[in-house]
């Protein structure tokens, strides 16, 4: 996106592009910004709170005078007083480097290099939501305090777009992993959260990570550009939790041969410029190298029926066959386990599965169709972006 996309090939060809992170993303004197500077300079004794010509020195000549660790230290305390999930100092809109909103930018294409890879994981909100949403209230609530521009009307447009009981959830409701094309969906149900609770996850991760990943993926699709897009949902494929499995040591929940596929994805995209990897090693030692992709898709209303071995043929994403494929796996021996040892947060254990007995589970599936209508949604957030600046 550098430089309104008008590089071209000069600095790379092929980007991947993990977990993409897209706050809400201002221009760089709007409001948001300009307090969080102020509060900056204020704690390190650089603004009064006077009009700037009442300052002797200019606010930015005395913080180049602070010591780094003053520094750092006051914006530890000004991000840690910011809203839940996100930090004070994030990416701007400065009209140069970055000329307009990425979601903009990206739905008219103007992106450097030749290819992407991009990912989303099953799981990325919860490390970045309030785990004390119980009523539809608190989910109100929540998003009030996310999208401070929101009116009634826009709350209600979420509502729509993210259905679910307005009674209150108990916590002892079961919470499972769901299979993303048939019965439950991520709206409502996840490893880590059901009802109200799984409902502000979910908007999260589709706000900030999810549907950056599917807009760069689209960005990809003309011009003789190529994209490729998959998903992470090996149980419980919180944010950040696939690194170890294609940059090792791989956690428990991570087998050796999906570990050893991960990492030849990775590595024919930038190779070959394809991810498509042998079929022998998608299938992995205890699997079936013939065998057919499981229940993705309808030969009859899809544009392409199941293919063997989903990660050996590994056709492009593009806006009329959305593909992506999906990495999982099936089997193995469950284990309780905390999701992020030696953080401090409020997520409760999960239950992930470990060998022996893990399999790779790849199939192809419909990127937009995907839990409930993903695509749908994504659709939704970018046509707010006058109000959710992303």
């Amino acid at each position: 996106m550098a430089f309104g996309g008008n590089l071209g090939d000069s600095l790379f060809v092929n980007a991947i592009a993990a977990s993409p992170y897209l706050p809400q993303q201002f221009g760089y004197a709007d409001f948001v910004p300009s307090q969080s500077y102020y509060a900056l300079a204020s704690t390190v004794g650089c603004f009064n709170g006077l009009p700037q010509g009442n300052v002797d020195n200019s606010i930015f000549d005395c913080l180049v005078s602070k010591d780094t660790k003053t520094l750092q230290n006051a914006s530890a305390y000004v991000s840690s007083n910011s809203r839940y999930g996100t930090v004070a100092f994030l990416p701007v809109t400065d009209g140069s480097l970055i000329q307009e909103l990425p979601s903009q930018q990206l739905l008219t294409k103007r992106v450097n290099g030749r290819r992407m890879l991009s990912q989303n994981n099953a799981n990325e909100g919860p490390f970045f939501t309030p785990q004390n949403i119980v009523t539809e209230q608190d989910f109100v609530s929540f998003l009030r305090n996310t999208f401070p521009l929101f009116t009634e009307d826009d709350i209600s447009h979420v509502l729509l777009y993210y259905p679910s009981s307005n009674e209150s959830v108990s916590t002892d409701m079961p919470s499972y992993a769901t299979s993303g094309n048939t019965g439950a969906t991520a709206l409502n149900v996840s490893t880590f959260g059901s009802g109200q609770q799984q409902r502000a996850d979910n908007v999260y991760a589709e706000t900030t990570f999810v549907c950056p990943s599917y807009w760069l993926a689209e960005a990809f699709t003309n011009d003789g550009r190529v994209a490729y897009r998959y998903q992470y949902s090996v149980i419980g494929a919180q944010h950040g939790s696939e690194l170890t499995a294609y940059f090792g040591p791989a956690m428990p929940n991570q087998g050796p041969d999906f570990s050893k596929a991960f990492m030849v994805i990775w590595g024919r995209f930038i190779t070959t410029n394809d991810p498509s990897i042998p079929a022998d090693i998608a299938a992995g030692s205890d699997g079936d190298a013939s065998a057919v992709s499981s229940n993705a898709f309808n030969a009859s209303t899809d544009p392409l029926p199941n293919q063997p071995n989903a990660a050996s043929q590994w056709p492009p994403y593009t806006l009329a066959a959305p593909y992506q494929l999906n990495l999982n796996q099936s089997g193995g021996v469950p284990f309780q386990t905390n999701p992020y040892p030696g953080l401090n947060h409020d997520l409760k254990n999960i239950t992930e599965f470990s060998d022996p007995g893990l399999r790779n589970d790849f199939t192809l599936v419909n990127a937009y169709t995907w839990e409930g209508g993903r695509g749908m949604r994504c659709d939704f957030w970018r046509s707010v972006g006058k109000i959710v600046p992303e």
